[in-house]
């Protein structure tokens, strides 16, 4: 296959979108197809690593969203002769899918919560807790759906992980720290405040951000008064690995919720967006996490918070990282990429 990716990222909008577009990139890569990016100017930081994949960056110079967008989208696709055309952001809404389809594109949807008015792309993928067929009512008699945990896109440095087994300490010790490729509101240096003040003996952490984070400069400074063990790494690809070597983690309530589920490590999540809440709050429902609501909490909610999930008892972690494990397999982009190639082999 060939994909045209439209995916934008920034302080505000995250690096999200792109992260898991570059997860199903992965995956046709690997399968010996072709993917090029269309993004705006402020994604230009992730550029380098989507082009050490393989795959190609172009930027758009319209407003991203607007019938200009789609145009510079359309065009694209034509040159590129693209199998499918991917759209992920809450600004590609219906017409922009219909501006793409009414020149005879086939189109992938990535959605959260249903947020176009209707869906008029040939599928709509929603890899969320949450997903459930009445959020996309309103919808082309062709639109197929992918919902649910199954279709979640964990990128490639992910799949040798896939019959990892969890190690559970007596104590957790080990805390990792990644609150999403921007954080605005500097969550993070929250957390960081918390766990100086949680007095957890022998506390190791890693704190990781993205490189569209704003507050990377102050976090440093943060770190050099630290009298314990911490470290602060930006735009890491190693992120199983520190998964892998903490006990618990301290996360927003995006897409990095499925990696730690993957990865059976318990966690404490922290809703820092609107669009984060309701599969945030499922986990918690379901006793899969604990959840802070609160978009900037107190230091002090954050180490009681922290504490509970540090001396959870074993056998409770045990239990909550084999039904995390359950929850997500590893094979989403798989599943996706199948999709889509028998798609095409029924069109044709």
């Amino acid at each position: 296959m060939h994909l045209l990716i439209r995916a934008d990222a920034s302080t505000q909008i995250g690096t999200g979108h792109v992260m898991r577009c570059l997860a199903l990139a992965q995956a046709c890569l690997a399968e010996g197809g072709q993917t090029h990016f269309l993004m705006g100017r402020e994604g230009a930081n992730l550029a380098q690593r989507i082009l050490n994949e393989g795959a190609q960056v172009s930027y758009s110079s319209a407003q991203g969203g607007s019938e200009a967008d789609a145009q510079q989208a359309i065009a694209l696709a034509k040159t590129l002769q693209t199998d499918w055309v991917v759209v992920d952001g809450y600004h590609f809404g219906a017409e922009y899918q219909k501006w793409l389809k009414d020149v005879g594109l086939k189109v992938i949807a990535f959605d959260d919560y249903g947020h176009a008015s209707h869906y008029w792309a040939d599928v709509v993928l929603n890899q969320n807790i949450t997903a459930e067929e009445g959020l996309y009512s309103s919808r082309e008699p062709y639109t197929k759906l992918l919902l649910g945990t199954r279709y979640v896109l964990l990128r490639k440095e992910f799949w040798p992980w896939r019959n990892w087994q969890r190690q559970i300490p007596p104590v957790a010790s080990k805390v990792l720290v990644t609150l999403g490729g921007s954080d605005p509101d500097n969550v993070t240096l929250t957390v960081m405040q918390a766990l100086q003040k949680s007095e957890i003996q022998g506390l190791e952490a890693a704190v990781v951000v993205g490189g569209s984070n704003p507050h990377y400069g102050e976090l440093a400074q943060t770190v050099e008064g630290w009298e314990g063990s911490i470290t602060l790494r930006q735009n890491v690809t190693n992120m199983p690995e520190l998964m892998a070597w903490a006990d618990v983690a301290i996360t927003a309530g995006g897409s990095t919720c499925w990696e730690t589920a993957f990865m059976g490590l318990p966690s404490l999540v922290i809703v820092i967006a609107a669009n984060q809440r309701e599969s945030a709050l499922k986990l918690r429902d379901l006793r899969l996490s604990t959840t802070l609501e609160i978009a900037q909490p107190s230091p002090g909610e954050l180490v009681k918070s922290v504490r509970d999930l540090v001396y959870l008892p074993p056998e409770t972690c045990r239990d909550l990282s084999d039904r995390l494990r359950k929850l997500v397999d590893g094979y989403g982009s798989s599943h996706v990429c199948g999709t889509l190639s028998f798609s095409e082999c029924t069109r044709q």
